[in-house]
């Protein structure tokens, strides 16, 4: 949540609001993970009956989607009927882009704890998560299969509208082999070979994850060219690409560790080939953004960062690749476009 006043004009008001922030985004989640937005796609209900689907306490869950229609998140009606609105829309599961599974990966423990912590990585320079579960994300994730499935869930929720500018942004026709290093379930390198029919690639990630994949892109009929490869980018890249795409990887990551993950694909990929990294970037003007925001969910939670364009041309450099152009596109992310120096 952010002010829209951030040079002044601001009331204790305003501040008491984005304070109780955090309280807001919880009864998202909780409406999110309870699938009251579907309870309510075919007209209002009484929430005795949403309670009684949701197996919720009836007063309690009053009170949260009560606090949530105030903020135009569902719509109170009289009787205590509650209907959809439009912010609430997105809470539905079959609606194309649903962001109720990211509400539900941002309310689980893994993430409300880790950023409870921030205090902690100030102090440290370390993530929150660590300081709480001992561990890195992505290691929790191998062990408890839970946590992995609710952020594999999470980010594909927020990557269908950022394939689609994607693909709409980037011209891959000319390219033979994609690589999509740690590409999680496959849904943008399935969305890049359905656009381009003449196409291949290579889906990369670790073994955890590839065993989930192969569904998908089954599902998506994609099998017959899409390779499914299990490793671990820190000990290698799979070669035979001409183009290497990283999606929201880099900014996983503090600049020891991207530099190594770089430098492992500029050992990998051609003189001839293209390196897209596909990431949020930071304005070099402090006004308000979601990459800003973002970042201090890096610094909690992943241990990673956020990057200014200067920033990854600097990363970039240090791993032997030299930045073309930025590509934005319609969606909160843009195309690093790279080339082997």
């Amino acid at each position: 949540m952010m002010s829209s006043s951030p040079q002044g004009n601001s009331s204790g008001q305003d501040m008491l609001g984005l304070i109780a922030g955090f309280w807001l985004s919880q009864a998202i989640y909780v409406a999110a993970k309870l699938g009251i937005a579907d309870l309510l796609q075919d007209g209002p209900k009484s929430v005795a009956y949403l309670a009684r689907q949701a197996e919720a306490h009836e007063p309690s869950l009053y009170r949260v989607l009560r606090a949530l229609s105030s903020r135009a998140i569902f719509s109170e009606l009289p009787e205590r009927l509650f209907a959809l609105s439009p912010a609430a829309e997105w809470l539905r599961g079959e609606k194309p882009g649903s962001l109720r599974p990211y509400a539900i990966m941002m309310g689980e423990q893994w993430v409300w704890r880790s950023v409870g912590e921030m205090l902690h990585s100030v102090h440290t320079g370390r993530s929150g998560f660590e300081h709480v579960f001992g561990m890195r994300t992505f290691d929790y994730h191998a062990t408890h299969p839970d946590a992995a499935r609710f952020s594999l869930e999470g980010m594909t929720s927020r990557s269908a509208t950022e394939n689609a500018a994607i693909v709409d942004a980037y011209d891959f026709s000319d390219a033979t082999t994609i690589i999509d290093v740690a590409g999680g379930q496959g849904t943008l390198l399935c969305s890049i070979l359905a656009a381009n029919p003449s196409l291949r690639g290579t889906l990369f990630d670790m073994q955890h994850v590839i065993g989930t994949a192969g569904a998908l892109v089954e599902r998506a009929g994609l099998l017959g060219r899409c390779r499914l490869a299990a490793g671990n980018f820190f000990d290698f890249v799979p070669g035979d690409g001409d183009i290497y795409i990283l999606k929201k990887v880099i900014h996983d990551w503090e600049n020891g560790e991207a530099h190594a993950i770089l430098s492992n694909c500029r050992r990998a990929i051609p003189t001839t080939g293209r390196l897209l990294l596909i990431e949020l970037i930071v304005p070099a003007r402090n006004l308000p953004s979601f990459a800003t925001m973002l970042d201090l969910l890096m610094l909690a939670y992943a241990g990673g960062r956020e990057r200014t364009a200067d920033d990854y041309r600097e990363l970039l450099t240090s791993a032997g690749f030299r930045l073309h152009r930025i590509i934005p596109t319609t969606s909160n992310v843009s195309l690093i476009e790279a080339f082997p120096s």
